[in-house]
């Protein structure tokens, strides 16, 4: 019994951990309907795979092995931001036909849902002794209400505006994210560099890689939704570098994450390779918004 005690945690970890950063991954066919938004799709699928298949673990409990995971949990929620940020867009933007339209009911749904804490299991003792909604249940919701949109849409119940001005503000909101995490990187390599162990560099690294790993999916759908305007506009070749980048960044995997000094000789800074792809990234988003604005 001991023995078992001693590898519950140390297996259950190993089973547990992954971080599933697949840039080619399209959801199942009853997630992509034909008619639909590819972006809402995809969207909906990643929700799944990592809420019901993989499993949630940013909320598990001490008595869960997951719960002493720490890559995972924030590559999850770093996904999360980013979805939380889209579907805002969703509905103020894209699922509207003009700013004084009505707002669509299951878009509203799911940008009211998706910013959830990601720390919340069915207890937050923190607020009431009494049951509360875990972060996995509003996730869910905010899944079935995307899929509920994008059968709506299919069917030519809702809207999915593909106008050059939307493309050009949601492009404009994601590079205005990326800014923002490259000046968390930059404040964190400024801070803590000189450390010999820093144990939070691989916390800011991976959210900031599950962000990134979701926007690259998104715009990568984003492509496929207005596509003629992006040809029509002459901007395919600069988007498809874009997405490149993104494609780098996302896929940056390394063996043990540090952050040493930027001019160090031997041990290497992950975080600010990690910045350079940001920044390169953000660059060549505001170059497609540039074209878009004339």
């Amino acid at each position: 019994m001991l023995g078992l005690l001693v590898l519950y945690y140390p297996v259950g970890m190993v089973l547990t951990h992954r971080i599933d950063d697949n840039p080619d991954f399209r959801p199942d066919q009853l997630i992509e309907i034909p008619g639909g938004s590819h972006a809402v799709a995809v969207m909906a699928g990643l929700i799944e795979r990592e809420v019901m298949e993989h499993e949630w673990v940013a909320n598990d409990p001490f008595f869960k092995p997951a719960a002493l995971l720490d890559n995972m949990p924030n590559f999850q929620q770093g996904m999360l931001s980013a979805f939380a940020r889209f579907a805002i867009e969703l509905r103020d933007q894209i699922g509207r036909t003009r700013g004084s339209s009505t707002t669509d009911p299951d878009l509203d749904l799911a940008a009211g849902l998706l910013p959830y804490p990601g720390d919340i299991w069915i207890f937050d003792f923190a607020t009431s002794l009494l049951p509360t909604a875990s972060s996995e249940r509003q996730y869910i919701r905010a899944r079935a209400a995307l899929l509920a949109y994008n059968g709506r849409l299919a069917s030519g119940e809702a809207v999915f505006e593909r106008r050059a001005d939307n493309l050009l503000a949601t492009l404009d909101r994601i590079a205005l994210d990326i800014g923002a995490s490259s000046a968390a990187l930059d404040a964190h390599v400024r801070e803590h560099a000189s450390d010999w162990f820093d144990f939070e560099a691989d916390d800011l690294f991976y959210t900031v890689k599950g962000q990134i790993y979701a926007y690259y999916m998104i715009l990568k759908a984003l492509k496929e939704d207005y596509l003629t305007i992006i040809q029509n506009r002459e901007i395919l070749s600069s988007y498809d570098q874009m997405l490149a980048s993104m494609r780098s960044l996302a896929l940056l995997d390394p063996l043990v994450v540090t952050n040493n000094s930027p001019d160090g000789q031997i041990i290497p800074n992950h975080l600010l390779a990690q910045g350079f792809y940001l920044l390169r990234a953000r660059t060549q988003l505001r170059e497609i918004t540039n074209i878009l604005q004339k």
